[in-house]
């Protein structure tokens, strides 16, 4: 269970990181952009390794990924505001 969270966690994070790279990438902002495309394939390679041993690890996956998307789009909507 505590896996299972960690990896929600994890791919909460990787989602709302990917949307800041994404603004980084467009504003050409090289060490922002680097730094967290960097930060988030470690992120990911801790989630491919434990999924890998239990394909059960990709439903909170999916359910980080979703929700960290959802809440970085939303916060820049408002920011945006």
């Amino acid at each position: 269970m505590t896996l299972a969270l960690a990896i929600f966690l994890a791919y909460f994070l990787i989602d709302a990181l990917y949307a800041y790279y994404t603004l980084a990438v467009v504003g050409r902002e090289a060490f922002k952009s680097a730094s967290i495309g960097a930060f988030m394939h470690f992120l990911l390679a801790f989630g491919v390794i434990n999924y890998v041993q239990n394909f059960l690890y990709i439903i909170p996956l999916a359910a980080g990924s979703w929700l960290g998307t959802y809440f970085a789009v939303k916060r820049v909507k408002i920011k945006k505001s």
